[in-house]
């Protein structure tokens, strides 16, 4: 193929850029996720275009085939002058390198239109009308694609235009033909929010993010305990528990702070995780974000992680994952749970917390049978993943990738057999504070709640409430007999004093009946 000085010029300032405002810089250069093809050629200067162009003379295709293969080459190589764009994203805050990138297409997405569809329609159907650019925020997909599938419906007579818009767009409304197949849709299922994530792209999602890649150091655990007073014992024994990844009894003594232990571990690990809104499993549609459980954290648009690339909508950045579950536990918040009359899946617990952290505290006080939820996990625990019965009866395997606290105030030979004590390799003591821990404590805890410390009345309190009783320490008692006192001063609207009176006070509240 041949083409003119000014061809050559024109691919010239292409490949070098052309500043802030080139338009080329915005073209998207990310790999399809599930292409399976070979990656195409990278080209490194001006010389390779042309011979790219000549070696393309001797195709059957005709000129503009050529061109258009020299464009998509200049393409590539200007994504990889800018560092390459993947499709993930390596950031340090995440804790990993997985950022999710927007889709080119419905094939991209790992759907089909069918699916696409059918959000869409439904949509509609509940909104009466709407622009085309929102359906496609709505279902959480891009513009281009939206619109197309759009079209189509229009061609088949599901949507008709109602009112131009701008930029190309149209304000669409359902026919009678179309409001009676989104009813279908919708009799099976009602959900039309953001369009779901395969189970193949999650479980990628889940390896590249997992708590196995990350090892906490002890200036890690020092942060996230930085607001607990921990004896250094239990920190050195919290390490390598934390280290491994797999899971931990935390036993003791009400009150000494596993809880509040379980809780800080996730802070160890990378900030955030990304997860879809929701996953397709085998044709069910399962919602995997949970606001009860997860919290948002949104990616600033000024912020170095978007940069020029685009995030896939369907995800969501959390903060790691931190659940929490007591004496509610059930075997069914073990499995994937389905409304009927919505027809919209529920996760279980172990797998909106994947890559994070799953607390079962109060261990053995749940309403099920403990050498239930033993039976249940003994596989997982092992084998790192779970297998899931789908409200269609099928069974599907997902990943079980999270840090497991048991905590229970039993001893844990008298919970379980040694088969489950096994899989739990880590069981830490959380022990009662020594008097000198007690006393911080109490200083601490007085100028948290604004309370004067005075020195003669703690050595007051531990004199004649704990030596002369017999009253051994724990981690709650500081926290709870200064709130004692701090409320009987507001209700008696006079400043809040440590003093013997408070404290005699708060005891015989506190200790009434212990």
């Amino acid at each position: 193929m041949s083409h003119s000085a000014s061809d050559d010029n024109l691919l010239a300032r292409l490949a070098h850029g052309a500043g802030d405002n080139d338009p080329w810089a915005v073209v998207p250069t990310t790999e399809p996720v599930h292409d399976t093809g070979p990656s195409p050629t990278v080209i490194e200067d001006e010389d390779e275009i042309e011979a790219a162009g000549r070696g393309g003379a001797g195709r059957s295709s005709g000129d503009g085939d050529d061109i258009h293969s020299i464009l998509r080459r200049v393409t590539n190589m200007l994504g990889d002058q800018s560092g390459g764009q993947p499709t993930t994203e390596t950031n340090e805050s995440d804790g990993g390198a997985f950022v999710p990138l927007e889709p080119a297409g419905f094939t991209e997405a790992g759907l089909n239109a069918t699916q696409v569809e059918a959000l869409a329609l439904k949509y509609l159907l509940a909104r009466g009308s709407a622009l085309g650019r929102d359906i496609a925020d709505q279902i959480k997909l891009p513009f281009r694609p939206v619109t197309e599938l759009l079209h189509q419906l229009k061609s088949e007579h599901l949507v008709v235009f109602k009112a131009a818009a701008a930029m190309n767009d149209f304000e669409y409304v359902l026919t009678d033909l179309g409001c009676e197949r989104a009813r279908r849709y919708s009799a099976h299922c009602t959900y039309f929010g953001a369009a779901p994530v395969p189970l193949e792209d999650y479980c990628r999602s889940v390896t590249a993010q997992s708590l196995n890649h990350l090892q906490p150091t002890a200036t890690d655990l020092e942060r996230a305990f930085a607001d607990l007073l921990l004896n250094k014992s239990i920190l050195s024994r919290l390490g390598p528990a934390i280290n491994s990844g797999r899971g931990l009894f935390l036993y003791g003594a009400p009150g000494n702070g596993k809880t509040s232990i379980a809780e800080r571990i996730t802070q160890a690990f990378g900030e955030y995780i990304w997860i879809p809104r929701a996953l397709v499993i085998d044709g069910e549609l399962v919602r995997l974000f949970d606001p009860g459980s997860h919290v948002e954290a949104p990616v600033s648009e000024n912020g170095s992680l978007v940069k020029d690339r685009r995030i896939d909508q369907r995800w969501v950045r959390i903060q790691r994952p931190t659940i929490i579950v007591g004496g509610e536990l059930t075997m069914d918040s073990l499995e994937v749970t389905s409304n009927v009359n919505t027809g919209i899946s529920e996760a279980p617990i172990q797998l909106k917390s994947n890559c994070g952290t799953l607390v079962i505290d109060d261990f053995g006080r749940q309403a099920m049978r403990t050498d239930a939820l033993l039976n249940r996990w003994i596989v997982p625990l092992e084998k790192r993943v779970d297998f899931l019965n789908l409200p269609n009866g099928k069974k599907v395997q997902v990943p079980f990738d999270q840090l497991i606290i048991f905590s229970t105030n039993l001893e844990p030979r008298d919970l379980v057999d040694d088969a489950f004590l096994r899989r739990i390799p880590y069981k830490i003591n959380v022990a009662d504070p020594s008097e000198e821990e007690f006393r911080e404590l109490f200083r601490r805890m007085a100028d948290a709640l604004e309370i004067p410390f005075k020195q003669e009345v703690l050595d007051y309190t531990v004199k004649e409430h704990y030596d002369r009783a017999g009253r051994p320490f724990r981690c709650c008692h500081p926290r709870d007999l200064l709130f004692q006192i701090r409320n009987r001063c507001r209700y008696e609207k006079i400043p809040a004093e440590m003093s013997e009176a408070n404290i005699d006070f708060a005891v015989e509240n506190y200790f009434a009946v212990m």
